[in-house]
């Protein structure tokens, strides 16, 4: 069998530090996210609905999306402030889906929306980065 060589590679103190700053923000995130989606569960005039968006959902239909992934992402965002590298993945996987949640809401509440795609974005670029999922 041929021998594996394995290189160290060192994780710079900030990358480090990033994942914890990703799951604090998952926490966040998703508390406010299931917010959003509880808010758009119980008040539909809140959102401002737009004719001919192409994808056309009922407000409650996205009040549900929001509240299951949100609650997602703040339980998961719990689990990878112990630098789990199955949190990670998931983390990875749940911050994707909301990037692209938030994308399809925008019209619904612009803003916000594009703040949290932005935020997502960093927290899969945080934990990516991160070495977490060294062994």
């Amino acid at each position: 069998m041929a021998d594996v060589i394995r290189e160290d590679r060192t994780v710079s103190p900030v990358a480090q530090t990033g994942v914890v700053l990703a799951g604090s923000l998952m926490i966040v995130l998703g508390v406010f996210q299931a917010l959003q989606g509880l808010v758009a569960l119980i008040d539909d005039d809140m959102f401002v609905v737009l004719p001919n968006y192409t994808f056309s959902l009922d407000i409650t239909g996205w009040g549900w999306i929001h509240l299951v992934v949100g609650i997602a992402i703040a339980v998961t965002g719990v689990f990878l402030l112990s630098r789990s590298a199955i949190a990670g993945g998931v983390a990875i996987g749940l911050a994707a889906i909301s990037a692209v949640a938030n994308f399809l809401f925008i019209p619904f509440y612009p803003l916000w929306s594009m703040l949290v795609v932005a935020l997502a974005v960093f927290v899969i670029w945080a934990i990516a980065r991160s070495g977490i999922f060294d062994t």
